[in-house]
């Protein structure tokens, strides 16, 4: 089970979300919460700081070592403040056929393509559909796939369905893409006849809006040919949590949120809650996609149910 999280608000430090808090990302990769698994295959960011020169690109990181011992890291997020962060923590199975690369660490994002995106889950018998996804997928953007991943040609196939990737869209905009990718990724399932668990839980940003994708195929249904490779997180499905408020930091010793939502000002989602506290942090609905944007200086949060 891979780790991520969004964040879209007030400019926050990054240390205050990657390492700091209770359950911060970079403590989830050894010290999870849910689905004890440990994840050990790299780490990646796209942080998009207001005040920075050309404030619509973002800063990107990614390595392929543990994040936890990653100097270069902890130090850029004790000096960089940004008003919105896409991270994640790449998990992979425990064999020697997964591939750990600079390729394969997420978030993606195409040159051009304001869009970028994280996945927390996997396609079973993705060499199989790979070809079929490809079909969908524009060629100017098949040919910057550049890793192994079944995230890297998800990612593609969004993209793929807005009519102009190289420009943001709407809310509406992202919503419909990404509902279609999914309804697409579903089709080709039916055809392969793969009827077995598989999660897509996504992660969406372009620094201005965020979304975010509770989703997974066939959930309940496992392939029990092989009953040692229906692993932990398989069993369950993936969580997804987020919380609204202001201020959010260290607050008398409890790392949290403060005003509540109805004086929020900053959107905070997760694979699992990052507080001690979780009180007030809700579940996302399974089969949904949570869209949020930054008007009047709050977070403007809807939930789009999905098939």
């Amino acid at each position: 089970m891979c780790r991520a999280l969004l964040y879209l608000g007030k400019p926050v430090l990054l240390d205050n979300l990657l390492f700091q808090p209770d359950s911060a990302l970079v403590r989830q990769s050894y010290m999870p919460k849910m689905l004890h698994m440990l994840n050990l295959a790299g780490f990646g960011m796209r942080a998009w700081d207001p005040g920075s020169h050309e404030a619509e690109a973002p800063f990107a990181y990614a390595s392929d070592s543990l994040p936890v011992f990653d100097r270069n890291l902890k130090n850029l997020a004790t000096k960089v403040r940004a008003g919105c962060v896409l991270a994640h923590v790449r998990g992979v199975a425990y064999s020697t056929q997964v591939e750990i690369s600079l390729q394969n660490v997420h978030p993606f994002q195409f040159a051009g393509v304001p869009l970028t995106l994280a996945h927390n889950g996997d396609l079973t018998r993705f060499a199989e559909l790979r070809p079929r996804l490809a079909a969908h997928v524009r060629p100017d953007l098949a040919h910057q796939v550049r890793g192994t991943t079944d995230s890297e040609w998800i990612y593609a196939l969004v993209v793929s369905q807005l009519a102009n990737p190289f420009e943001s869209p709407t809310g509406a905009e992202l919503v419909a893409a990404i509902t279609r990718a999914l309804a697409i990724i579903r089709e080709e399932r039916a055809k392969l006849g793969i009827d077995v668990s598989s999660s897509v839980n996504l992660f969406v940003t372009d620094g201005r809006q965020v979304a975010a994708v509770r989703y997974c195929f066939d959930f309940g249904r496992y392939a029990i040919a092989d009953a040692a490779r229906v692993h932990e997180a398989n069993m369950s499905y993936l969580s997804l949590w987020y919380t609204a408020g202001s201020g959010y930091g260290l607050h008398e010793g409890e790392w949290k949120m403060t005003g509540g939502a109805e004086r929020a000002d900053s959107i905070l989602i997760a694979s699992e809650p990052l507080t001690r506290d979780v009180a007030s942090w809700v579940e996302v609905p399974e089969y949904s996609i949570l869209h949020a944007e930054i008007r009047d200086g709050r977070p403007s949060v809807e939930i789009h149910y999905l098939d």
